[in-house]
């Protein structure tokens, strides 16, 4: 067991029996009263937020996480098997750790995953992937507004965003945390 002083944020925390993240960790001193610790964490399996304050001496359980550099290989259902990078062992990981991002996931793309005693707690793909066009009406003459966009489809199946100029076959950067076009990729 820790205290409360120990924890930092980022840190995984065993918490009524659940596993949180901790996002903000504040010192406070109010006044004339005890300092204590303002804590927002976010529930790993539910996304919930949760808010707590922490006497300075209070005992924290700090859960020990292995966070480790993976390989996506294919998509099974459910789970996306990945391959560890140094012992080549394949794991099997649910898609909703993940998010929504996992719709922008390419096969040979690393990835994180952590894992709490064996168990996968949380994944995270890469800020940005380079994906190619597979579909998009193509731009009609003279529809040169500013800022104009269409629909198009990545190679992933996943729909997006672009401009007129984009075409089928065009390679595009796509910010995977809000599904965003970025730029067009130079050949």
């Amino acid at each position: 067991m820790a205290k409360a002083s120990d924890v930092k944020n980022g840190n995984v925390l065993r918490f009524n029996g659940e596993l949180v993240q901790v996002e903000e960790f504040l010192h406070r001193t109010p006044g004339n009263l005890r300092a204590f610790y303002q804590a927002r964490m976010r529930n790993v399996k539910s996304g919930k937020l949760v808010e707590y304050r922490f006497r300075t001496d209070e005992e924290v359980d700090i859960a020990r996480v292995e966070t480790s550099d993976y390989q996506y290989l294919y998509d099974e259902g459910e789970t996306l098997v990945v391959m560890d990078n140094t012992t080549y062992d394949q794991h099997s990981i649910p898609k909703k750790l993940f998010g929504p991002a996992v719709k922008f996931l390419k096969e040979g793309m690393n990835v994180i995953v952590a894992f709490e005693s064996e168990e996968p707690i949380m994944g995270s793909i890469p800020g940005s992937a380079e994906l190619e066009i597979t579909y998009t009406e193509p731009a009609v003459k003279g529809d040169t507004s500013s800022g104009a966009l269409k629909n198009a489809t990545v190679e992933t199946g996943a729909e997006i965003r672009v401009p007129l100029f984009i075409n089928i076959g065009d390679k595009v950067k796509v910010d995977t945390a809000t599904g965003t076009y970025v730029e067009r990729v130079k050949a």
